[in-house]
């Protein structure tokens, strides 16, 4: 349905008048002959006119040049400088002498001759005696004056000059040379009439003061008789408002915690520096393991080394490792080093703080959670990253077995978001029995979700832990991506304005 002048504001009226004394113009020269106040009256106004039809707005992008620095004009051009060199000497030197008398380096000089040959002012002529330029007709007629480039220098230096004002020739040879000339983008904007526009505007529009809403002042001085009221339009366009909202990656934080502590655990948290005795060793992971390969691990610099804990534990996870202690395991049959032990390394994952707290906390029943960053070399593709989130709780309770393990993260993976939780044997160092849970997407996708299990008794044992402890973990970014339907890790960290803000908020 066509748009009437009944519709239209004030400033909206104001605009298609002004334009239609010109057709187009920029905004800029709106608001000057159409007297508006702020230029974002005009801008207001014309993208409401655009919105219904009545005006159209364009964009282009304008280049304009300056000279780079101040001091470009006050010195010669090099061709210029060997010019005045050459005539002074006659037209005729070799290439070292006029090096010499211009004082240029080996660059200079080359660019020198360069444009002396391009510009056509001299020759260089090869002979036994080596190199020598010759001046041309052409250029003692230009010792004389100016040439179009200088001029054109001598303009930059006074103003800033568009793009279509120069001769694009100039400009390319210009911009070919290092630091003489400087660009700069700027956006022009142009607002024209639409014949719908013009239509209305031709019909007659009345200019009259326009108010919101009747006021105090209006009513009792007699001014509402004389003054518009805005008319209100269901229908216009308004501008889409996103309200301020967390990161999908902190929104899933979050969530997770919540759903952690609903169930009863307990929040710890420990630092990214750990020795290889936490990340490994007290996880009966053996010194030889390809896991501790500097292509797997981040080893530190500084500092090199991290104390060990109590040396009783260290006495019992060592024993473990050589020959199972008093596990009943007949363990890694090695010899067992401290040095290998007090590395210090960025932890891997999050397990050393795990076992750590409960160390700490050896009486059961506990439950504890951990969401932390971890850190691993690997190459950046689809699906890894080198620093990457993990979650992982633990249950520590006599007569806990692996019934209650997959009622637990079944529990878990359902509150957070997936459809059905399904599992399969697996096998990690450190758990004894192994499962990796699946879960189904809302889209009826699975995916691997981690790993958990039992923590065997060459892991608990040592750390002076009597009852069963369940435990499992997953990939903070791969739940994500399953449940967003993200194909590609990276994108979770990438400034993607459009798409954080129209994302649902996570509850």
């Amino acid at each position: 349905m066509p748009t009437s002048a009944a519709e239209l504001s004030y400033l909206e009226k104001k605009v298609l008048l002004t334009l239609s004394k010109r057709k187009k113009a920029t905004p800029e020269e709106l608001k000057s002959a159409g007297k508006f106040r702020e230029l974002v009256e005009v801008m207001n106004a014309a993208s409401w006119l655009q919105a219904k039809g009545l005006v159209t707005m364009k964009e282009r992008i304008l280049h304009t040049y300056r000279l780079a620095r101040p001091d470009v004009i006050r010195r010669p051009l090099p061709e210029r400088k060997a010019l005045r060199a050459l005539i002074k000497a006659g037209g005729r030197v070799p290439v070292p002498k006029l090096q010499a008398a211009c004082r240029f380096d080996d660059g200079e000089l080359a660019v020198a001759l360069g444009w002396l040959r391009r510009k056509g002012w001299a020759e260089v002529s090869k002979g036994s005696q080596g190199s020598v330029v010759i001046v041309t007709a052409a250029g003692k007629a230009a010792a004389e004056a100016r040439g179009p480039d200088e001029e054109l220098l001598v303009r930059l230096a006074k103003e800033e000059l568009p793009e279509d004002a120069i001769d694009p020739r100039l400009l390319r040879d210009l911009k070919s040379r290092r630091e003489l000339v400087k660009e700069r983008e700027s956006v022009r904007r142009e607002i024209a009439l639409t014949p719908a526009g013009e239509k209305i505007v031709a019909a007659g529009l009345e200019l009259k003061e326009e108010v919101a809403q009747p006021t105090t002042d209006l009513l009792r001085a007699g001014k509402w008789r004389k003054v518009d009221f805005r008319r209100y339009d269901p229908k216009a366009f308004a501008p889409l408002i996103r309200p301020g909202k967390r990161h999908v990656l902190g929104a899933y934080i979050e969530k997770i915690r919540r759903i952690f502590l609903s169930m009863g655990f307990t929040e710890i948290d420990g630092d990214f520096v750990q020795s290889a005795f936490w990340n490994f060793d007290a996880l009966f992971q053996p010194q030889d393991h390809p896991a501790r390969d500097q292509l797997d691990t981040f080893y530190l610099a500084k500092p090199s080394t991290v104390p060990l804990p109590d040396e009783r534990v260290v006495t019992r996870v060592a024993k473990t490792h050589e020959d199972g202690g008093g596990t009943g395991s007949t363990g890694w049959r090695y010899r067992w080093g401290r040095r290998e032990a007090e590395r210090a390394v960025l932890r891997s994952h999050t397990t050393p703080i795990t076992l750590h707290w409960l160390m700490e906390h050896p009486d059961p029943p506990q439950k504890a959670f951990i969401i932390g960053r971890n850190f691993r070399p690997d190459a950046i593709d689809w699906k890894h990253l080198p620093e990457f989130h993990q979650i992982e709780g633990v249950v520590m309770e006599d007569g806990a077995n692996l019934a209650q393990l997959i009622g637990t993260i079944e529990t878990f993976y359902r509150r957070l978001g997936f459809t059905r939780v399904k599992f399969r044997p697996g096998f990690f160092p450190y758990t004894e029995p192994s499962m990796e849970p699946e879960g189904q997407a809302s889209d009826g996708r699975w995916m691997e979700l981690g790993g958990s299990g039992v923590f065997r008794p060459e892991v608990t044992a040592p750390l002076g832990l009597k009852a069963p402890v369940l435990a499992w973990g997953l990939g903070l970014e791969r739940v994500i991506m399953a449940l967003e339907g993200i194909a590609d890790i990276r994108e979770l960290y990438l400034s993607d304005l459009d798409w954080l803000r129209d994302h649902p908020a996570i509850v």
